[in-house]
């Protein structure tokens, strides 16, 4: 008998690739879809017949309850956040609102309408912060940097309360960075991507960035979302680093990018934009995922090099069709 899933944040970047990877194991796949004049569903468009989309909003706790309650699923994935750090600092509220609050609200609706079902809570890097230890792990304490960063370790502590205090089995994903051609196009690395296969087609001159010196433990969010897979799979509910290991500068991502586009100098193509700038920039992120490989057998597939082709490619082969 298949299971069923419920994920939030189905439209954006994990939940298109979760999504897909559940259905391929046979899963029943509920996405929780928030009502806006304009939908989004570009990721999920190739897979929409073959999911369910329900409405509901994590500002809003009875319509996720009453979305839980109907569905009932095995399994919860609460991948749904106001996601990118540098709108955190313009949006401190709002941010508290849907990456704190909306996870409290989600535990909540499953504790009250499917208590059996297994939970599983995006935690981020972007806990770590101002790092108190190289590499990170489970164990090593948070210091935030961002208001994005603050709400992400509520969640995650709200997430180990309620397993705690409720005997749920709900458990958090410390995933380190993780990029696709579904990256939006606000984060750097599709910026770069997008940007390269622009300046490639003349449609551009330059790339707008921030600090080119800035590094991050970059990995694949198809690889990633195999990892959450598995954390649901177990008897116990345990937190869990995901990471490469291997950390990489903007710039490394920017000269490997233009490489792919045949492109000679990428000095050329950067330009530095003050704006892009953090107002606390995080430290040496770099994630030690032990732990994932020697309890659920995770490691990742997919190199640096390798991800900065597939994302560029995809890149220039959507710039010369538009």
């Amino acid at each position: 008998m298949s299971k069923t899933a419920l994920i939030t944040g189905i439209t954006g970047q994990d939940g298109s690739y979760l999504a897909e990877f559940l259905l391929e194991k046979g899963y029943k796949v509920y996405g929780l879809t928030r009502r806006t004049s304009t939908q989004n569903f570009e990721r999920i468009a190739h897979i929409i017949h073959e999911i369910e989309l329900v409405s509901g909003d994590l500002i809003d706790q009875h319509s996720l309850t009453y979305a839980i309650q109907q569905i009932k699923p095995e399994e919860i994935y609460n991948l749904a956040a106001q996601s990118f750090v540098q709108a955190s600092w313009d949006q401190p509220v709002l941010t508290g609102e849907f990456t704190a609050l909306g996870v409290t609200r989600m535990l909540e609706a499953m504790r009250l309408a499917k208590s059996d079902a297994k939970f599983y809570q995006a935690s981020s890097s972007e806990m770590f912060g101002r790092v108190l230890e190289v590499p990170q792990k489970e164990t090593t304490p948070f210091w935030p940097r961002s208001p994005y960063g603050v709400a992400k370790v509520y969640g995650h502590w709200i997430t180990v309360n309620y397993r705690e205090s409720f005997n749920l089995f709900a458990c958090s994903g410390m995933l380190f960075n993780h990029e696709s051609p579904r990256r939006g196009l606000e984060f750097v690395t599709r910026k770069i991507a997008n940007g390269v296969a622009r300046v490639k087609y003349g449609k551009q001159q330059t790339i707008k960035l921030g600090n080119l010196e800035s590094t991050r433990d970059w990995g694949y969010a198809k690889d990633y979302v195999e990892a959450m897979w598995l954390m649901l799979q177990q008897d116990k509910p345990e937190d869990y680093v995901i990471a490469t290991g291997e950390t990489h500068s903007v710039k490394e991502f920017l000269q490997i990018a233009c490489e792919v586009a045949s492109l000679s100098d990428w000095e050329k193509v950067y330009e530095h934009d003050p704006k892009y700038d953090r107002p606390a920039e995080v430290d040496a992120l770099i994630g030690d995922a032990s732990k994932a490989k020697t309890k659920l057998g995770w490691t990742p597939k997919t190199p640096f090099k390798d991800l900065v082709r597939i994302m560029v490619e995809a890149e220039l082969q959507a710039e010369q069709s538009r």
